[in-house]
């Protein structure tokens, strides 16, 4: 199950469905996954085809909540020389304005997920955060993975921390991992120590980083692995640590070991950043 945002990312030229949990979902329901995504959109709109192509992605769009006085999300982006993205987030968004009626908390642990996903900028709103954390009460048997994709203006230490202490499993990228040694005054060495120390001290049994060009590294427990990076022709990178941490889930769920996990995830991110969109298709194999 996914809890998160679903928007609009706006680029100069075109507007295209996203939002990282959004992405996630899709990613993963790709790699074959059972996948619950639980947000909202406004009733605008941007908002009917959203659900709409939801639905087409393969997510049920009953667990896409109308929120009537808020407008759906949406972003600006824009890219440089790179393809590397800033993003602008416009708020009030009806992704914020997620319910939990006892109907759906009702259907959901008749569900039972094995895993509970989220992502900072979702849990930044205090009301999605109590939400949250009702689902995880309810919930004592799902484990959690936490994608710390950090946008400007859009987290605070506090809350990094909180849901760093409260997941199984974390994806981070190389200048998260600079901001959370910052936001504690710890220093590691290398990703080795960095993922093998924050492990035993948050109790997480998997951790990747990304590092873009140079590849990522991967733990589960003290299996440990680093990969270089695929040589593509980055269109534009957003998206690409979405799709990331869904293959890297996904591996986890197959119980793979960390050199497989970090090859599969590296090469399913790379594929994403060499084409137009943070969904464009693609097909394992």
């Amino acid at each position: 199950m996914t809890i998160g945002e679903i928007l609009w990312d706006v680029f100069p030229d075109s507007e295209r469905l996203g939002g990282a949990s959004f992405n996630f979902s899709v990613n993963a329901r790709r790699l074959g996954e059972a996948v619950i995504f639980l947000s909202a959109v406004g009733d605008d709109a941007r908002g009917r085809e959203a659900r709409s192509r939801a639905a087409a992605y393969g997510l049920d769009p009953g667990f896409i909540q109308t929120a009537a006085d808020t407008p759906t999300g949406v972003v600006t982006v824009q890219l440089n020389a790179a393809g590397q993205p800033d993003f602008t987030i416009h708020r009030p968004a009806a992704y914020d304005r997620l319910l939990l009626n006892p109907t759906l908390l009702t259907c959901l642990t008749e569900w039972n997920p094995d895993w509970i996903y989220f992502g900072t900028l979702h849990q930044f709103d205090p009301a999605v955060r109590s939400l949250t954390r009702r689902l995880i009460d309810a919930l004592p048997a799902a484990r959690k993975f936490y994608d710390v994709n950090l946008r400007r203006h859009s987290y605070t230490p506090e809350l990094v921390l909180e849901l760093l202490s409260t997941a199984d499993a974390v994806k981070l990228n190389d200048e998260e991992v600079s901001t959370v040694e910052a936001m504690t005054g710890l220093r590691s060495r290398s990703f080795a120590e960095f993922t093998d120390a924050w492990s035993q001290r948050m109790g997480w049994m998997a951790a990747a980083v990304t590092r873009g060009k140079d590849g990522c590294v991967v733990r589960i427990g003290q299996d440990y692995a680093e990969v270089p990076g695929r040589v593509v022709k980055v269109v534009d990178t957003v998206g690409a640590g979405d799709a990331f941490a869904a293959a890297f889930w996904h591996g986890i769920v197959q119980r793979w070991d960390s050199r497989r996990v970090a090859d599969f995830a590296n090469g399913v991110g790379a594929m994403v950043a060499s084409l137009p969109g943070a969904l464009p298709d693609w097909a394992v194999g």
